[in-house]
């Protein structure tokens, strides 16, 4: 699977889990289930609940995600 066939959307963090997992409400009001991309733990981008984020995800499973920018 290439880069290209990832799908791009926007949501908010409802809830932190532990080992870095985040449950994300996406615009289309559907919940996923979301990690952190590796540059955003490599920096330490900290990511709290009611934050906006862009979460990509692959058509094959719409109820994974991950999570590559936090929004100001």
């Amino acid at each position: 699977m290439s880069k290209e066939d990832c799908i791009e959307v926007t949501g908010t963090v409802v809830e932190k889990f532990p080992a870095g997992q985040f449950s994300v409400q996406l615009d289309a009001d559907r919940i996923v289930l979301a990690h952190l991309a590796g540059k955003l733990r490599r920096n330490r981008i900290r990511v709290l609940a009611g934050d906006r984020v862009t979460v990509e995800m692959s058509p094959y499973d719409l109820t994974k995600g991950r999570i590559t920018y936090r929004h100001k």
